[in-house]
């Protein structure tokens, strides 16, 4: 159980409402997490919709959007990234296989821009303070200035995410499990408390 209570429905604004359809709905059900978002509802407001403007006009594809996340949150071990954007790549194309091991060294089923984004998404998460030059020149050999910085900032934002997820105990939603379930996913659960 989540440390903290699901937001009534009338916390939000009337204007964001359209945004929380969309992650409770649209894009998924992230419902655990916008209800405890929407506790602070500028908080929502940004971040929210800062993915829903990317969703839109992104510069990235979707697939490398999800490595990069997936990366982030199993190097985290989050959960409930994990399940969410684990269940997205399978849909995405990707095995359950490359999923549940996308930390691994040797990985079947990326292309090379694709590992490069998972490598990058590690190292950020891991050790931004210390990539070393030569892979922002293969960064530079696949995506633009603009490619890159919007991409860091995804990575920084899913760590953001991870870090809210478990130190306040968010629950994946029954509908995601399910899927999980479905698609032969393996999500190892944080310990609930200390």
């Amino acid at each position: 159980m989540a440390r903290i209570s699901a937001a009534p429905d009338n916390a939000l604004p009337q204007d964001l409402i359209p945004l929380y359809q969309k992650f409770t709905k649209d894009y998924g059900d992230f419902t655990n997490q916008a209800r405890v978002v929407a506790h602070a509802p500028d908080a929502f407001r940004h971040l929210y919709g800062l993915i829903d403007a990317w969703r839109d006009h992104g510069l990235l594809e979707k697939r490398l959007v999800e490595i990069a996340v997936l990366t982030s949150s199993r190097v985290n071990e989050c959960a409930y990234c994990v399940g969410h954007h684990g269940a997205a790549l399978v849909d995405l194309g990707v095995t359950p296989e490359t999923v549940d091991g996308i930390l691994d060294d040797a990985l079947p089923g990326l292309d090379k821009r694709e590992r490069l984004v998972r490598d990058y998404a590690r190292l950020v998460t891991e050790r931004a303070w210390g990539i070393p030059d030569r892979v922002f020149l293969d960064l530079k050999s696949h995506f633009s200035d603009q490619q890159i910085v919007e991409l860091t900032i995804r990575i920084g934002l899913c760590i953001l995410f991870n870090k809210l997820n478990q130190a306040l105990l968010l629950d994946i939603e029954d509908s995601v499990r399910s899927e999980i379930a479905d698609k032969d996913l393996h999500v190892r659960e944080e310990p609930r408390s200390v």
